[in-house]
C-alpha cells in the first residue's frame, strides 16, 4: 500500500516562498508519476504539477508556470514543490498525489494522495 505525506506549508505573504515535500513510502513500479493537487472550499480541485520517476514529462498548470518548481528524488523517494512569488490566489491545501504516470496525475487519476498541507497566502 502506497502512501504519502506532505509537509512544509504555512503562511505567507504575496510574494513569498514555500518549500512542499511529499515522501512516498510503498512505491511499486506501476507508481511512475507524482504531482500535486490544491482545493479550496467552494472551488473544484485544481492540478498544480506533475513530475515522472523515469524521465516522462513534466507539466504544470497555467496559473503557476514561471513560479512553481515540481522535483523528484529518486533515492529518498520524495518529491518537492518550490513555490516563488506566492498569491492570494494560490491559497489552499495541497496535496501530494501518485499515478501511473505523470500525464495520469495531470489529468487528475489517482492512485492515491496524503493528508495534504495548507498553504496560506495573505494581500
Amino acid at each position: 500500500q502506497e502512501q504519502l505525506a506532505e509537509s512544509g506549508g504555512g503562511l505567507v505573504q504575496a510574494g513569498g516562498s514555500l518549500r512542499l515535500s511529499c515522501a512516498a513510502s510503498g512505491r511499486t513500479f506501476s507508481s511512475d508519476g507524482m504531482g500535486w493537487f490544491r482545493h479550496f472550499p467552494g472551488k473544484e480541485r485544481e492540478f498544480v504539477a506533475a513530475v515522472s520517476w523515469t524521465g516522462g514529462p513534466t507539466y504544470y498548470a497555467d496559473s503557476v508556470k514561471g513560479r512553481f518548481t515540481i522535483s523528484r528524488d529518486n533515492a529518498k523517494n520524495t518529491v518537492d514543490l518550490q513555490m516563488n512569488s506566492l498569491k492570494p490566489e494560490d491559497t489552499g491545501v495541497y496535496y501530494c498525489a501518485s499515478g501511473r504516470d505523470s500525464d495520469y496525475v495531470r489529468r487528475g487519476f489517482y492512485y492515491t494522495w496524503g493528508q495534504g498541507t495548507q498553504v496560506t497566502v495573505s494581500s
